[in-house]
Parts: structure tokens; C-alpha cells; sequence
């Protein structure tokens, strides 16, 4: 039989009361043969605003926990049958019910019982006769500690949950871009064929082409960029920068930039489209992949493009910045984009968040710009935007130097 619990004249100090009653929420089940320490333990919780179940012994309490577990136990070490150890054992061994706090209350004052509870699994244990303060301050502590366990463990979830998605949603985009590319290979090839051919039937005297020599030269340059650019997406994992294949060489930015121009030069013409260049004629090579920051270039002006009215404006500048790197930015005098907008811009797939799933409306969405982020990281480089609405958006990343 336990030990009665006397019930003391104090009464609580009316501040710690307000803040026990605006702190404690949950359900505590109370596990006590007597009928009086059952009576104040329930009264002492209900006026806290705690929900209460009662149970007079080990093997009734198990049983309840079946159909509502609460979310806290204060357990009597002393009760007929399975004492408050033994009921404590099950409860932890049982995976459903392990994770719920249990505080002994024992009237033993031996530090090895004491030390026998926790090893148990208990949380804590209040000596008889105790504090309703005590009580409630320690109710309080491991209520809050469960709640942020709990918080916690569901966050974690959620994130296993997200990298699974994500994973899934990257190995999709691995096969889209394999298959992709290599549907494109081919036209592209036979393209550059044909421009081949072209070329030298210019030299014929009887030659009736249209089309200037240069012009030949330049559209076959930029068959050679697409098909090395469909190459290396046949090579490489995409979705893993350290799996992706460069080939760095000292070049000039400058000539990359132009490139990626002459390459969009009918899209620019027809969007009507503004192109301030700031290049320094004495700036260091970058030791990059021309093919790929000739990509990273495009996308950038691309979707500028793609997202504003048309006589845009672009600027872009490059420069050495303070940590020896070549900084290279992308500005517009756009439409701009709040914070919310920019603030998942390079991630893959970043609408999916809102459409949980993957679906072919979603392949459109991002995936130039997550490619950019890719490719600038392969670089060792890192890529950003700063943005404003109704002002216009800058990208900007950088790229290695020749040392």
C-alpha cells in the first residue's frame, strides 16, 4: 500500500500558478493504489489545465495506455501486483509506449532505488512527501522536453521525407536529360553535316548560296557548342556536381560572352532586347569549360528574356573580386522578384514543394537555372541573385582564375 501523500497548507504563489497554468498542456496519467493520493494529484493537474487519467495499478494502467496514451505518467513505485519498477519495463520495452515520459513518485529516500528508476528508463522522480510546486515544475520541464522530441523527430521526418523526393526527382531528371540529349545528338550532328558541306560548296564558282562565308563559320561553331553540351549531359550525372565532366582551359570571358550572344542573336532581335557589355579589354582568363559557362551565360540571358516584357535591358559586367575570383553578372531592368520568389531559384524542381509530385509541367520549371548552379559549383564556383520588384534582378557567380 502506498504511503498517503499529506496534503500541505501552502498554497501556490499566484505568478508561478499563472505560469503553470499557461505552460502545461497534455494528458498525464496518474498510477496510485490510494484513493486519496489520486484525489489530490487529479485536482492538483485538472486546476493546471492538464488532462488527467487514473490508474490504481500496473497491470490496469498498461492496459488503458492501449486505448489513449498520454502524454506523461506519473507512476507510484509502491502498489500491489507489478510494482511501479516492473510496470515501468514493459512500458519501455513495448516500441508503442517507449517514448513516453514517466516520473516515479516513491516514498523509498535510497539513492539505489532512486538509481534503479532512471536506469529503467524514467525521466525523474519526486520523493514523498513533495511540493504541488515541484510537481508541476517538473511535470512542466519533461512536457516541454516530449513536445520538442516530438517536434524534432517530426521535422526529421519531413526531411527524410523531402531528400527522398528529391532523390527520386533527380534520378527522373538524370533519365529525362539522358534521353534528351540523345535525341538531340543526332539532328545536331547531321546539322553541323550540312554546314560542312555548305562551307566548302562556297568556294565553288557555281555556288549559289545566300549565306556569307562568316555566317556559315559561326552557325557551325555554334552546332559544335550544342553537341558538346549534349555530350557532356550523355557523360555526366547531372544532379551530381562532382560526377559532372569538365574540361577547364585558360580562356577570355569576353570571347565566351560574345559567343553566347551570337548564338542567341535571333531571340535577342526579336524580344528586342538591349546588351550593355562591361568587360575590362585587360581582365585575366578564367580556367574554365568554355562550352559550359557559355551555357551558364545563355540560360541567364535566356530567362531574363522569358520573364520580362520585351526591350529589356541587360548588362554584363564582369570583374576581379576581392578573394582573386572572377566575379560575372547577368543584370536586367525587369519585373524583379520578391525575396520568396529568389529565395529557391537554383534548386531543383523548387515548385514541386507546392505540387508534391513529379510531372512533366514541372520539367520546364527551374531547370536551366539549377543547371547553371550545377555547372558553376563543378567550377568551384558558387551562383546567387539579388532582386527587387518593379527594379530588376542581378545574377551573379563566379569562376576560377588562372593562376
Amino acid at each position: 500500500m502506498s504511503d498517503r501523500i499529506p496534503i500541505t497548507d501552502n498554497n501556490l504563489d499566484n505568478t508561478l500558478e499563472i505560469s503553470l497554468r499557461q505552460a502545461l498542456e497534455g494528458c498525464v496519467l496518474v498510477v496510485d493504489d490510494n484513493p486519496t493520493n489520486l484525489s489530490v494529484l487529479v485536482n492538483l493537474l485538472r486546476n493546471v489545465g492538464l488532462r488527467v487519467l487514473v490508474a490504481t495499478d500496473g497491470e490496469s494502467a498498461i492496459d488503458q495506455i492501449t486505448y489513449i496514451k498520454p502524454d506523461l505518467i506519473l507512476l507510484d513505485v509502491m502498489m500491489p501486483g507489478i510494482d511501479g519498477f516492473e510496470t515501468c519495463q514493459r512500458l519501455k520495452a513495448d516500441p508503442e509506449t517507449v517514448k513516453i515520459p514517466i516520473i516515479f513518485m516513491t516514498a523509498l529516500s535510497e539513492t539505489v532505488d532512486k538509481v534503479r528508476g532512471l536506469s529503467l528508463g524514467a525521466v525523474d522522480y519526486v520523493t514523498k512527501p513533495f511540493e504541488h510546486e515541484e510537481v508541476l515544475v517538473r511535470i512542466r520541464t519533461h512536457l516541454m522536453i516530449a513536445k520538442q522530441r516530438q517536434t524534432i523527430e517530426s521535422q526529421n521526418q519531413d526531411l527524410r521525407t523531402e531528400i527522398a523526393e528529391r532523390k527520386r526527382a533527380e534520378e527522373a531528371l538524370t533519365i529525362f536529360l539522358h534521353a534528351v540529349s540523345h535525341d538531340l545528338r543526332n539532328p545536331v550532328t547531321g546539322l553541323i553535316m550540312v554546314l560542312d558541306n555548305l562551307a566548302k560548296t562556297t568556294t565553288s564558282p557555281e555556288a549559289n548560296i545566300p549565306l556569307p562565308r562568316t555566317t556559315l563559320e559561326r552557325m557551325r561553331q555554334s552546332g559544335d557548342r550544342q553537341l558538346a553540351l549534349i555530350n557532356s549531359l550523355l557523360e555526366s550525372h547531372i544532379n551530381d556536381v562532382h560526377g559532372m565532366v569538365i574540361n577547364p582551359q585558360p580562356v577570355a570571358i569576353a570571347k565566351v560572352i560574345q559567343d553566347a550572344i551570337d548564338d542567341l542573336q535571333p531571340l535577342l532581335e526579336k524580344e528586342e532586347a538591349e546588351i550593355d557589355l562591361q568587360i575590362p579589354s585587360d581582365l585575366s582568363l578564367a580556367l574554365v569549360d568554355a562550352d559550359l559557362i557559355c551555357r551558364v551565360f545563355q540560360n541567364l540571358i535566356t530567362n531574363a528574356l522569358k520573364h520580362n516584357p520585351p526591350r529589356l535591358k541587360l548588362t554584363i559586367s564582369v570583374e576581379i573580386s576581392d578573394d582573386k575570383t572572377m566575379l560575372c553578372t547577368v543584370s536586367d531592368n525587369g519585373v524583379g522578384m520578391s525575396s520568396t520568389q529568389s529565395e529557391h531559384l537554383f534548386e531543383l524542381y523548387a515548385q514541386g514543394k507546392t505540387q508534391n509530385k513529379l510531372n512533366m509541367r514541372s520539367l520546364s520549371l527551374g531547370l536551366g537555372l539549377y543547371i547553371c548552379r550545377q555547372i558553376v559549383q563543378a567550377h568551384g564556383g558558387v551562383i546567387g541573385v539579388t532582386s527587387e520588384p518593379n527594379i530588376g534582378s542581378q545574377f551573379w557567380f563566379t569562376l576560377p582564375l588562372v593562376k
